[in-house]
C-alpha cells in the first residue's frame, strides 16, 4: 500500500471516475473513492468492501482513519491511500486543479430558484452547434459541483454549472471548482434563509461565485441583488461587466415586457441587445423569468433572434427527476425520458439497481447525443455500464446505437431506427414482470413510450418523494446516533405510500429491520426481493407456515401466542433453524404484550425451550409525543428495563432492546438503547411537533380539474344542495372523492386545495368520486393540476381540519390512486 501523508497532500490520479457513494461502483479499476465522514454516514466503513470490488485509490480523513482501518489497509499492497483533513475539500481541490486545464467559456448559475431550469434550457437552446458539459440534474452542492465539473473534457466547447449553498462560506469553495467566466444570478427568495443572518448576507454569499467572471446577467427588478452587486461585487471584481434586464421602471440595460395572449405569451426586449420579440407557450411568472435569463444570455452570446425563436418553440417543461411507476403486465417503469448523457445514464442505472420489485431488468435506450466521443468509444462505455449493472435486455433506439449493436454483450437485445418504428412493431407484452428503465434524449420523444407502457391511472396520483424520505431517515439517524439500529415501520402499505417501493429504498440505505403488521405484508415484501429482517407484529397460528417459509420474525406478545409458537417449532424437523422472535412487554399501552405478572412464566418457558431464539425485547411508550406524560414514560422505561433484565438473565445472551417510536426518538434520546422504531416520522410528520421544520414532505396528493362551470349567486352545488353560491362564481370539479381518501368532512368549505398558487375552498358535499371547489379567485383551466396535500397544503393542517391525525389520511388513500415514486 502506498500511503500519502496527512497534511493536505496533492492528489494525483489517473482515475476517470470519482466515487463518494460505495453503492454506486461501475468501473472500480478506473475509480478513486473519497471517504466522507458526516453526521449520519461514514464512508470509511466501506473501504474493505470497495477494495474487494476492485477500487484501488482512496482518499480518507485523518480523524476517521482508525487504527483498525490502518491495520486492515496495510495489507493492500496494490492500493494507494491519501490521508487528508477533509475529503470534501480534497475533492474540491482535485477538481479545481483539473478545471484550470481548460480555457473555454463556463457559465456559473446561482440564485434561490430556477437554477436547474435555466441550466437545462440553455443546454437545449445551445446544443445544436455546441458540445456542452453541464451539471446533471440538480447537482449543485459541495459534493455535487465537483462531481459535475469533473466531467469536463477536451471535447467540450462550453460548460454550464449551477451552484447552491445553504449556509455562509460554502460558495468560496465552489467558485474555484467552477471558475465561471460568465455568471447568471436567477433571483433571491426564502430558500435556506435559516442558514444566513439576513437576506443581504445570503445574496453576498451567492455573489462569491462571480468574483472573477467577466460578465454577470441578472434581473435588476430584485433591488437587493442590484444593490449588493454595486456595493460588494464590483469592488472585488474590477473588470466585471454587468448585463441587467428588468421592467421599464427598473432602469435595466434590457427592458422586458410580457404580453399574455390566449394561448401564448409575447416577450418584448428593448435596449442594449436591440429590439426583439419572442413568443412562448409558457405563461407562469417563474417560467417566463427563467426563459428571459436564457434569451438575454443567448442574444449576448451571439445567437440570432430567429434561431432563438425557433428553439424556444421546441422547449418543454423540464422534468429533472426519475419516476418509478407501475407498468402494464405487472412491470415497473423507471421514467427518465427527458435526457440521455453518460453521467445521467449511470445515475439512472444505479437507481434501477436499487429496485428489488422484479428480477429481470430491461433498458430502453436512445442514442447518447453530444458527447464529443466517437460512436465506438461511446458505446463501448455504455456496454460496460449495462453489463456492470446486470441488464438482461437492451432495446436500443436510434441510428447511432443501432450501428454499434455488435459492441453489446447482453443476452436479449434489439434495435430500432426511431421511436415511431419501435411503437409500431414492438410486442409490448414481452415486458411482463420486469423492471424497465426508459432513458432517452429529448429528440426521441420517449414520453410516448412511457405513456404506452405505464399502467393507466385516473387523474388522482400520490407522488412519493424518495429524496425526502431519505432526508427524514437521515434526520432520525442523527438523533438516534450511529450505534443505534433502525427498525423502519412499513406496515399498512408503508403508511399508504407503497410497501415494496419504500422497503427497497430503505434496504438500499441500510436500515437494520423492517416492521409490518401482518404476515401477508411480510410475504409480499419477500416476494418483491426484500431480504432485510422483518418483524411481524400480529403473527397468528394459521400464518406460522408462511412465517417459517419466508423467514419472517414473529412478535410474541401473549401466553397463547408463545405456547402456539413453541408447539409449532418443536414439531419441525429442523427446529434449530426457527426464525427468531421479538418479545413485547406491555408497560402501559395495554394493547398487546406480556404484563408484569407474566414475566416469571415467560422466563420459565424460554429457559425450558432453548429452540426459541429471541432477537429483541421491546415495549411502546404511550405518550412520548406529549410532555404531560413524561413521568409515565419514565415509569414505563424503568419497568421495561426490569423485565428485560429478568428475561436476559434466563436466556444467557443479550438481545436487542427497543422502546422508542418516532416521537420518542426526538423527546427521549436517553432511552434509545440498541434500536429505535421509525414510523410516521419517516413519512414527514414529526409527531411531537417540535422539529417539523427539520422534516421534508414525502407525499403529495394531486388531482386534476375535470370541468369548470360558471354559476350565479344563489345557485347550489352538489348533493342535497348543500353548496350554496353566495356570489357569481367559477366552480371546478376535481377527479377525487371520498373513495380516493378525501374525507367527506372536508366538504362545504372545510377543506382547501392549491390551484396554480391560490388556495380554493371546497363547495358542497364531497362525492364518492368527485369534489367541487370554488376557483373564482384562481387562474385555472380544465386539465390543470391541483394539489390536495403536500408542501403547499401540509397534511398536518389537513388532519386538524377534520379533527384526525395524518396517519388516518395517509392510510386512507384508496388503491385506485396510483403511486408515483420519484427521485431528483
Amino acid at each position: 500500500m502506498s500511503l500519502t501523508g496527512n497534511i493536505s497532500p496533492i492528489i494525483t490520479t489517473q482515475a476517470a471516475y470519482i466515487l463518494t457513494d460505495s453503492r454506486q461502483v461501475s468501473f472500480p479499476g478506473q475509480s478513486i473513492f473519497f471517504a466522507i465522514k458526516g453526521e449520519r454516514h461514514d464512508g470509511h466503513l466501506f473501504l474493505p468492501e470497495l477494495y474487494d470490488a476492485g477500487v484501488r485509490e482512496f482518499v480518507v480523513e485523518e480523524a476517521a482513519f482508525s487504527e483498525s482501518l490502518r491495520k486492515a489497509t496495510a495489507e493492500w499492497t496494490d492500493a494507494k491511500i491519501w490521508i487528508v483533513s477533509s475529503s470534501i475539500r480534497a475533492l474540491q481541490q482535485l477538481v479545481a486543479d483539473k478545471r484550470k486545464e481548460y480555457n473555454i467559456p463556463v457559465v456559473g448559475i446561482a440564485g434561490s430558484n430556477g437554477k436547474t431550469i435555466v441550466k437545462e434550457w440553455l443546454v437545449q437552446l445551445l446544443t445544436p452547434g455546441k458540445r456542452i458539459v453541464a451539471s446533471p440534474k440538480s447537482y449543485n452542492s459541495q459534493i455535487g459541483v465537483p462531481l459535475s465539473v469533473w466531467n469536463l473534457g477536451k471535447e467540450h466547447t462550453l460548460g454550464i454549472f449551477e451552484a447552491g449553498i445553504s449556509k455562509a462560506h460554502e460558495m468560496e469553495y465552489l467558485q474555484p471548482v467552477i471558475q465561471p467566466t460568465i455568471g447568471i444570478f436567477t433571483n433571491i427568495g426564502p430558500a435556506h434563509d435559516d442558514g444566513f443572518r439576513s437576506r443581504k448576507q445570503k445574496i453576498t454569499e451567492k455573489l462569491r461565485l462571480f468574483t472573477k467572471v467577466k460578465k454577470l446577467i441578472y434581473r435588476k427588478d430584485y433591488n437587493e441583488i442590484d444593490e449588493e452587486i454595486s456595493l460588494i461585487l464590483r469592488p472585488v471584481n474590477a473588470f466585471l461587466e454587468t448585463l441587467s434586464w428588468g421592467s421599464n421602471y427598473s432602469g435595466a440595460q434590457v427592458q422586458v415586457t410580457y404580453t399574455p395572449q390566449k394561448d401564448k405569451t409575447v416577450i418584448s426586449l428593448k435596449g442594449k441587445l436591440g429590439d426583439h420579440t419572442f413568443e412562448t407557450g409558457f405563461r407562469d411568472d417563474a417560467s417566463l423569468e427563467n426563459l428571459t435569463h436564457c434569451i438575454v444570455f443567448l442574444l449576448d452570446f451571439g445567437l440570432d433572434a430567429r434561431t432563438i425563436q425557433e428553439r424556444i418553440l421546441l422547449l418543454k417543461p423540464v422534468s429533472m427527476r426519475l419516476e418509478l411507476k407501475e407498468g402494464i403486465n405487472h412491470s415497473y417503469i423507471i421514467d427518465d425520458a427527458y435526457n440521455n448523457d453518460l453521467q445521467g445514464l449511470s445515475m439512472a442505472l444505479n437507481f434501477l439497481s436499487q429496485q428489488e420489485q422484479r428480477q429481470k431488468k430491461t433498458v430502453i435506450l436512445s442514442d447518447v447525443l453530444q458527447t464529443g466521443q466517437t460512436p465506438a468509444e461511446l458505446y463501448k462505455m455504455v456496454s460496460r455500464l449495462l453489463t456492470e449493472k446486470e441488464i438482461h435486455r437492451l432495446i436500443g433506439i436510434g441510428q447511432q446505437i443501432s450501428g454499434q449493436a455488435a459492441l453489446f454483450n447482453i443476452a436479449e437485445q434489439e434495435f430500432y431506427e426511431d421511436t415511431d418504428t419501435f411503437l409500431r412493431s414492438f410486442p409490448l407484452h414481452t415486458l411482463a414482470d420486469t423492471l424497465v428503465l426508459v432513458k432517452g434524449a429529448r429528440p426521441f420523444s420517449f414520453e410516448k413510450i412511457v405513456h404506452r407502457i405505464q399502467q393507466k391511472a385516473h387523474g388522482t396520483v400520490l407522488e412519493i418523494n424518495l429524496d425526502a424520505l431519505v432526508h427524514n431517515l437521515n434526520f432520525y439517524r442523527s438523533k438516534a446516533g450511529q450505534g443505534t439500529k433502525i427498525m423502519a415501520m412499513v406496515k399498512a402499505f408503508a403508511y399508504g405510500t407503497g410497501s415494496s417501493e419504500v422497503a427497497a429504498l430503505l434496504q438500499y440505505h441500510r436500515v437494520d429491520y423492517l416492521g409490518v403488521a401482518y404476515t401477508d405484508e411480510g410475504v409480499m415484501l419477500r416476494q418483491n426481493g426484500i431480504t432485510l429482517p422483518i418483524m411481524v407484529m400480529n403473527a397468528t397460528l394459521p400464518t406460522f407456515d408462511l412465517i417459517w417459509q419466508y423467514k419472517l420474525e414473529p412478535e410474541i406478545y401473549s401466553r397463547r401466542i408463545l405456547t402456539d409458537w413453541i408447539a409449532y417449532v418443536n414439531k419441525q424437523t429442523d427446529s434449530a433453524s426457527a426464525p427468531p422472535v421479538h418479545l413485547k412487554l406491555d408497560t402501559g399501552m395495554h394493547r398487546l404484550g406480556f404484563v408484569k405478572d407474566d414475566y416469571e412464566w415467560l422466563a420459565a418457558q424460554l429457559q425450558s425451550n432453548p429452540a426459541i431464539k429471541v432477537a429483541s425485547i421491546f415495549s411502546h411508550l404511550v405518550g412520548a409525543d406529549e410532555g404531560v406524560h413524561n413521568e409515565f414514560s419514565r415509569q414505563q422505561y424503568q419497568q421495561f428495563i426490569e423485565g428485560v433484565a429478568l428475561v436476559e438473565g434466563v436466556l444467557g445472551y443479550e438481545v436487542l432492546k427497543h422502546i422508542l417510536n418516532s416521537a420518542g426518538i426526538v423527546r427521549f434520546p436517553e432511552y434509545r438503547l440498541d434500536m429505535v422504531r421509525l414510523g410516521i416520522g419517516l413519512y414527514g410528520v414529526e409527531a411531537t411537533g417540535q422539529e417539523q421544520r427539520a422534516l421534508q414532505s414525502v407525499g403529495t396528493l394531486k388531482t386534476i380539474v375535470s370541468q369548470i362551470k360558471y354559476l350565479s349567486s344563489g345557485e347550489t352545488v352538489g348533493y342535497s344542495r348543500k353548496g350554496v353560491v353566495d356570489h357569481d362564481a367559477a366552480i371546478a370539479t376535481l377527479a377525487i372523492g371520498y373513495a380516493d381518501g378525501y374525507d367527506r368532512g372536508l366538504g362545504n368549505g372545510a377543506g382547501q386545495v392549491w390551484v396554480n398558487g391560490t388556495l380554493c375552498p371546497t363547495i358542497g358535499n364531497i362525492c364518492m368520486d368527485m369534489t367541487m371547489i370554488d376557483v373564482t379567485n384562481a387562474q385555472v383551466e380544465e386539465g390543470d393540476e391541483v394539489i390536495v396535500f403536500g408542501k403547499e397544503v401540509p397534511i398536518t393542517e389537513l388532519a386538524k381540519t377534520i379533527n384526525t391525525i395524518p396517519y388516518e389520511i395517509l392510510t386512507g388513500i384508496g388503491d385506485r390512486v396510483k403511486r408515483v415514486f420519484f427521485k431528483e
